[in-house]
């Protein structure tokens, strides 16, 4: 059993960004809800119950009034109603979550932050934002299955969650429709399943598959387990990957809905016997969200034997410290969760104020090296807009700081492809802001390209003076850069290669560096002729 005590919320170093006190692996275990006047008189048991925190789970404005009683200051539910007129996402909080925010500072509070827009903290979009930013629409096999990269694919069958995020990815779809967004959602819809099975089948390359939404937690047990089961049938098929921001916002479920974790402990099982992976991916974005509930949820969960990691989401003023970002991931590694990714913010509608810089996620990736051991350090990325798929922080290939734009490739999901990410403008030194309201400006800054090779064309006929101030140049030398290779398959006769191999070893050589060496010396003589 995990040790539990008592911590008072404030100890966190995400109860306000920047902040914090010193690490422990001690998880509040208080009755916290009660802070909340309409679950003031809720017993321990009833608040660990899933099925009243689904009933009880707050969805409009109505209901935050409800529940806040007299904290509900009638400037606080202005703002929050303004909020929710800007985005595309609808209001939906479990009581387990909404009582994780501090309503006496909640303007600053790093939990309200995810999930309840104030209008007055909204910044207007960014001219590149996109409704589906990664494409994953247009790399559609099925109408619910996205294939992108060579051997992994992205299983969508539901579009519903427990709780609805701001900075969702999936904002064009998920949660019903809103003030500035018309959607169309729905359930776990099994009979509609079998043309991405099918798909799949046809397929050997795809051997991984992540089963999200929406959000996988809504998944029936008996869906749970046909999805699993017909996935780790398909011989081709070596991992699968639910999905769920379940154990941060209602952990509960783990505890008390047997019947889901027998099913997915039945998963589990089958892929021990076929000798497959069975994970479970979630979504921790702070420490504020780990309480006692959550490690009883991870034991819980340990009895499957399902491998448990955690992605997060880079967002400005909830977890851009690094303070914030180390605790949360220790935290969660004495629970047995292990780290897995933090995304740069994807560039979708609704966000700006939530979103931060590559400089800013680049500097936090650098202090976490080292900070955690390696294999609980999570990998901090860009998922490349326009579905170049995930690119490590600093493996751009260009970056222009005072516009704030990025350049990346992507040699598996889109080779050739250049796909850019775009900084918030109002987060830009105040000379690239200038430049932003300079259409023409920019545009000349931008100088985009589609496809390397039109880079390549672009350069030949332009001069790069008109784009680049080559007096601020300055002398760099990389006396460590290699040139890049290539393998080729080369067949030589065996007598042919016995001779190369005696002389090899005359000269205490590899007989590959010889052949190389033979071949660079008679291409430069063949040159020189």
């Amino acid at each position: 059993m995990i040790e539990e005590a008592a911590i008072a919320p404030n100890e966190s170093p995400c109860a306000q960004p920047g902040g914090g006190g010193p690490l422990t692996y001690a998880f509040d275990r208080t009755e916290f809800w009660r802070a909340i006047p309409a679950w003031r008189d809720v017993d321990a048991e009833t608040f660990g119950d899933f099925r009243w925190q689904q009933r009880n789970s707050v969805t409009s404005i109505q209901g935050i009034q409800e529940a806040l009683g007299e904290l509900a200051k009638p400037a606080l539910i202005a703002d929050i109603e303004a909020g929710l007129l800007k985005t595309p996402m609808n209001v939906r909080l479990t009581p387990y979550i909404f009582s994780r925010i501090h309503w006496g500072n909640v303007e600053d509070d790093p939990v309200r932050r995810q999930f309840l827009p104030l209008g007055s903290q909204f910044v207007p979009d960014h001219p590149h934002v996109m409704d589906d930013s990664l494409a994953e629409d247009s790399n559609k096999a099925t109408p619910h299955l996205t294939h992108r990269y060579p051997d992994k694919a992205l299983f969508l069958p539901i579009t519903l969650c427990p709780v609805y995020c701001s900075f969702c990815t999936r904002s064009r779809v998920v949660g019903g429709s809103t003030a500035v967004k018309s959607k169309s959602t729905y359930g776990a819809k099994s009979t509609e399943w079998d043309a991405t099975f099918d798909y799949i089948r046809s397929q050997p390359e795809l051997e991984d598959i992540v089963i999200s939404g929406g959000d996988a937690l809504l998944l029936r047990p008996n869906q749970i387990r046909q999805i699993g089961t017909t996935l780790l049938q398909i011989p081709t098929v070596r991992r699968i990957r639910f999905a769920t921001k379940g154990l941060a916002i209602m952990p509960m479920k783990f505890t008390s809905d047997t019947e889901w974790v027998e099913a997915l402990g039945e998963v589990c099982q089958l892929g021990r016997e076929r000798m497959k992976e069975v994970a479970l991916h979630t979504h921790f974005n702070t420490d504020r969200e780990i309480t006692a509930w959550t490690a009883r949820a991870m034991e819980a969960l340990a009895t499957t034997g399902v491998r448990v990691r955690n992605q997060s989401v880079l967002i400005s003023g909830v977890n851009d410290g690094f303070d914030c970002l180390h605790y949360t991931n220790k935290k969660l590694s004495s629970l047995l969760v292990q780290p897995y990714y933090v995304y740069l913010h994807d560039m979708v509608p609704g966000c700006e104020h939530l979103r931060t810089t590559v400089d800013r996620a680049e500097y936090l990736s650098r202090r976490l090296q080292g900070s955690i051991a390696g294999f609980n350090t999570p990998r901090v990325v860009c998922d490349a807009p326009g579905g170049g798929g995930k690119r490590e922080i600093s493996s751009y290939t260009l970056y222009d700081r005072e516009i704030g734009v990025s350049a990346w490739t992507s040699p598996t999901a889109k080779p050739g492809e250049i796909f850019y990410y775009y900084d918030p403008i109002h987060r830009l030194p105040e000379d690239g802001q200038a430049l932003w309201a300079n259409e023409a400006e920019i545009g000349r800054r931008l100088a985009k390209f589609k496809t390397e090779a039109e880079e390549r064309t672009f350069w030949e006929t332009h001069d790069s003076s008109d784009y680049v101030d080559w007096s601020q140049a300055k002398p760099a030398s990389f006396p460590k850069l290699k040139p890049s290779t290539k393998t080729i398959s080369l067949r030589l006769p065996e007598a042919l290669l016995d001779r190369i191999k005696i002389e090899a070893n005359k000269r205490d050589m590899p007989y590959q560096s010889l052949i190389k060496a033979w071949l660079k010396d008679d291409v430069d003589e063949s040159r020189a002729g």
